[in-house]
Parts: structure tokens; sequence; C-alpha cells
């Protein structure tokens, strides 16, 4: 508490490098996720 009997927050600031590292690691699974269902579509499509 401070002298005036407000209570002071304080707050954690995360580190923003492991939160860079998730989105590039989602967008890495997305874009592979993305290009099986493309290679088995074009596979599908080839033998019919």
């Amino acid at each position: 508490m401070t002298k005036s009997g407000v209570p002071t927050r304080h707050t954690k600031v995360e580190n923003q490098s492991t939160l860079k590292g998730t989105l590039f690691a989602v967008f890495l699974l997305g874009v592979f996720i993305i290009f099986t269902w493309f290679s088995v579509y074009a596979m599908f499509i080839n033998r019919l």
C-alpha cells in the first residue's frame, strides 16, 4: 500500500520472445496441415 492507502498493483511483464516463438510454431503447423490436405486432395483428383 502507498501512503494514500491505495494498494499498488505490480504486473509481471511476460517475455515477448516466447510468444513470438509460439506464434511461429502455430503458423508452421498450419502451413504443414494445409499443405498435407492439398497434397492428398491432388492425389485423389489425379486418380479419378
